[in-house]
């Protein structure tokens, strides 16, 4: 089967791409911390977060025999018609679950969801398996205490960037427990091949993240380090986000690829002249992705 640009790519009006183009043209893509220095300097430099009105709830839970921060967010309007967990993204290296307060509170209150998201450890501090771990855990808890917590079993899971690709080794670490509570994931631009082993991995195979987080990990192969590799049988529905000019676009195209193969419910949405990170923008596409994303959400998550 033969696909054309214009079929890959989710179809928006003519001003919305003007919008990002010019957007984009002002603000060059750039390359993360070269090295630990590096990332300690603009870990110090980064911005405070934004606190959201009304702030979550802020909690330790527990499960298998682990145990993780959590940020939660209620709906204001009352009972939970869901619960999603979040997990965000920052390279595995920045960031906490604080950076997405205000987005996660517009989330709640939007969808009438319920949103839990989890402070995992970050590396180098804490490399690979501590961030997978702390996921797995909050991802555990839910499944185990949603009904009684938030008057719904009914969950997601998703995450962008890194975030998505802990997203998915959550999911494939419940479905070899047996764990199937997850009725859907929503995926933004994650990176399924740490490996360097695809030609997409490749081009970022000198990233310092890749030595931050996979510092011990002797197979970078493996299934817990780079999901493309993995056995995806059995997971539940998918929503992959990305953009027509992410540098990990071809990774994820190879993941959707994989996915439909094994039967998984796939849904894949390219967006025009979008890179990396293109969710979390001020622009008119960020604000249509983040609406269709909850569209999807809102009906299988």
């Amino acid at each position: 089967m033969r696909f054309t640009r214009e079929q890959l790519l989710v179809e928006v009006d003519e001003e919305t791409v003007r919008e990002a183009r010019a957007f984009y043209a002002k603000r060059p893509s750039g390359r993360g911390p070269a090295s630990e220095a590096e990332l300690r300097d603009v870990r110090a430099l980064r911005a405070a977060t934004t606190p959201s009105d009304p702030p979550p709830a802020v909690e330790v839970v527990a499960a298998g025999g682990r145990s993780v921060p959590v940020r939660i967010f209620t709906p204001a309007g009352g009972r939970a018609r869901g619960v999603h967990l979040d997990i965000h993204g920052g390279g595995f290296y920045m960031d906490s679950a604080a950076r997405n307060d205000v987005r996660n509170r517009d989330l709640a209150d939007r969808l009438g969801f319920a949103v839990v998201s989890v402070d995992y450890r970050l590396a180098p501090e804490h490399p690979w398996p501590a961030a997978p771990d702390d996921c797995e855990t909050a991802a555990l808890w839910l499944a185990e205490h949603a009904a009684e917590r938030f008057g719904t079993s009914r969950l997601s899971v998703g995450g962008h960037s890194s975030g998505a690709t802990l997203a998915m080794t959550t999911l494939l670490r419940l479905r070899d427990r047996g764990v199937r509570a997850y009725r859907g994931g929503v995926l933004e631009a994650g990176t399924w091949d740490l490996s360097a082993r695809t030609p997409w991995g490749s081009r970022i195979a000198d990233e310092y993240f890749l030595e931050a987080y996979l510092g011990p990990a002797t197979d970078r192969s493996a299934p817990d380090v780079s999901p493309l590799f993995a056995d995806l049988h059995g997971l539940p529905p998918i929503l992959i986000v990305i953009g027509e000019n992410d540098v990990v676009l071809e990774d994820n195209l190879a993941m959707a690829g994989r996915l439909a193969v094994a039967g998984v419910e796939l849904e894949l949405r390219v967006y025009p002249v979008a890179p990396h990170g293109f969710v979390g923008h001020g622009t008119a596409l960020a604000r249509t992705a983040r609406e269709q994303t909850e569209q999807w959400m809102a009906a299988v998550g």
